[in-house]
């Protein structure tokens, strides 16, 4: 049986059927369900097995990007996200999507604890002080994450914020971070090489060239460029030239297969 994968809705969300059609060429029945149809109990979270906050601009980033959707994580649904991170589904937030994942205190938890844990970490303004729409190469950085465990090829994928610059609180938090295997994705050089800060390559001036975080235990991924947005050769900005390859379908690819064994 094909896995069920929810994709939440708020108003402002704009990348919820890229991020279902992703889903679906991987295998799962993805269903776009708005926030207000969970609240209303006439959709139910046990029912499925993935969890996807896609991007966009929820409720127009009001108060900070990704903060008023955290509070509806928080105030609202807490049990149910707990109990859906805890059962080991599969859970994946997506550039506005990894905003309320941190801000929610659902990412990074670097000291190694499941709860939530806010304010450890941030997604602040650009170090360039202006919006960043370009494509960007992304090289796998965690056997931990099952979104990202035994992908060998970079993922060329776009950008498009205006905060995605990955900052802790705490020095010590980048150590724990690398020791428990949590940073899943790094900004790289087109070739897989280490960005090393260098812009544009790393586009935000994110720590450590940090493009996505996992929790502890593996099955959280947050990040802030769009895999979804490069799943077929032709949304390669040099197909016309013969260039393809560096799809982001694998990393879709893996957490369905591994919602599909839960």
């Amino acid at each position: 049986m094909l896995p069920k994968a929810l994709i939440l809705h708020a108003t402002g969300t704009n990348r919820d059927h890229d991020a279902a059609r992703a889903l679906d060429l991987a295998g799962a029945q993805p269903e776009i369900v708005p926030l207000l149809h969970l609240r209303a109990g006439s959709r139910r979270w046990r029912d499925y097995q993935m969890l996807v906050l896609p991007g966009g601009f929820a409720y127009a980033d009001a108060l900070g990007a990704g903060k008023l959707l955290a509070l509806d994580l928080n105030l609202y649904f807490a049990d149910a996200v707990n109990d859906f991170v805890a059962a080991g589904k599969p859970v994946l937030g997506i550039c506005n999507g990894f905003q309320a994942l941190v801000k929610a205190g659902l990412l990074p938890s670097p000291d190694g604890t499941p709860e939530r844990d806010p304010g450890r970490a941030t997604l602040t303004f650009n170090a360039k002080g202006h919006f960043e729409c370009r494509w960007v190469t992304l090289r796998a950085a965690s056997q931990k994450c099952i979104w990202t465990r035994g992908m060998n090829e970079t993922i060329y994928c776009p950008i498009a914020h205006g905060e995605g610059n990955f900052q802790l609180a705490d020095s010590r938090d980048l150590e724990r971070l690398r020791a428990r295997d949590q940073i899943a994705l790094r900004y790289a050089r087109g070739d897989g090489a280490a960005a090393a800060g260098a812009y544009p390559l790393n586009p935000n001036g994110s720590l450590d060239d940090i493009a996505g975080v996992c929790n502890p235990q593996g099955n959280v991924l947050g990040l802030m460029p769009h895999p979804e947005d490069h799943i077929f050769n032709y949304q390669h900005p040099r197909h016309t030239r013969g260039e393809c390859g560096q799809s982001g379908l694998p990393l879709f690819v893996n957490g369905v297969q591994y919602a599909a064994q839960i």
